[in-house]
């Protein structure tokens, strides 16, 4: 293997992690509004226990898109140009939609008046929404090919972005993070909202198998024209859609919530290893062949090997942190620690 293989590795690894913990995020802050109205200055039981539920994550979930970022500019400072320019317009909403969120989660509870409580909690559903679309809007424009222009650079128009295909993965990724995010309710909710959590994740997982299948035939049928090797993503395709049946047939009494949260977590992550896979040996694919290469993407040796002691450092650090924050505040939202935000 590659030096460039192993930082590619790296990154896959990082990105999928972040899907993986602020996947859940996003599906939380999307489930946390709930139909009603609430008194000035008070919040429903529920609508605060689902946003405590996740509150000692939240930030430390965050780690993982700085880590990827910061290996995608240090390792990879060939493909992040045309990558954030090329993509610009989706990227910056997904920038807008983490902001937003971030400030709606920590703010939401010091809302004073009805008025502003419904104003801070629908930008925390909207924080948790258009990340999620976004980031299936990325995946859907890398899958399909990005169009190159004459001068080598990338760029897409308002045509690729509403394109059927890229639409579907969009959609299909809203559901699957949403889900994601009902499962990890089951687990860590307090009673109440764990029965709750439950049957929304069930409804959500069926309706995210429905959309999924869509977005699966079609690439296979050849809109993931940027897919090189095809066996290799019908593998990944079949286990997603595997994963999400599993995690429904465990949320129905068939298993415990932390297996069905466990699985939960696969289908969340397989996307990440679909496209790299999927498209190796290219990290960005130009639509009708050719595109840049992990060799053409990735800096110079001697960079990568300086790099490589921080990246040895980082990654067990960080798994060392999550462990950590994961054993410190395990149990049930109110049954062993203090609500949050």
């Amino acid at each position: 293997m590659t030096l460039e293989s192993v930082w590619l590795a790296l990154l896959g690894l990082l990105l999928g992690g972040y899907f993986v913990l602020g996947g859940y995020d996003y599906g939380v802050q999307m489930l946390a509004l709930r139909p009603g109205g609430e008194k000035a200055g008070h919040e429903k039981a529920g609508q605060r226990d689902t946003v405590s539920a996740m509150a000692p994550f939240f930030l430390g979930n965050e780690v993982w898109l700085v880590a990827f970022v910061g290996v995608l500019f240090g390792a990879f400072p060939h493909l992040e140009g045309h990558l954030l320019s090329g993509l610009y317009p989706v990227f910056a909403a997904l920038v807008l939609g983490l902001v937003l969120g971030g400030a709606a989660v920590q703010l939401r509870g010091r809302a004073r008046g009805a008025g502003a409580h419904r104003v801070w909690s629908a930008l925390l559903v909207l924080g948790g929404a258009l990340p999620a679309l976004c980031w299936g809007l990325v995946l859907g424009l890398l899958t399909r090919g990005v169009p190159r222009r004459a001068d080598g650079s990338f760029h897409i128009g308002p045509d690729e972005v509403l394109h059927p295909y890229v639409l579907a993965c969009g959609l299909a990724a809203v559901l699957l993070f949403a889900a994601h995010g009902a499962t990890f309710l089951a687990l860590r909710g307090g009673p109440e909202l764990a029965d709750g959590a439950r049957r929304t994740a069930r409804t959500l997982l069926r309706a995210t198998l429905a959309a999924a299948v869509l977005p699966a035939l079609l690439t296979l049928a050849g809109a993931g024209a940027a897919l090189r090797h095809p066996g290799t993503a019908s593998v990944l395709l079949a286990l997603l859609l595997a994963a999400l049946a599993a995690t429904r047939w465990l949320l129905a009494g068939r298993g415990t919530p932390g297996r069905a949260f466990a699985v939960s977590c696969c289908a969340a992550l397989l996307p990440v290893p679909l496209l790299g896979a999927g498209q190796y040996p290219y990290v960005l694919a130009a639509r009708g062949g050719g595109g840049i290469t992990v060799g053409e993407a990735a800096a110079d040796e001697v960079t990568l090997r300086t790099l490589l002691a921080f990246g040895v450092v980082l990654v067990p650090v960080i798994l060392a942190y999550q462990a950590w924050n994961w054993w410190v505040f395990r149990g049930r939202t109110g049954l062993r620690h203090p609500r949050y935000f």
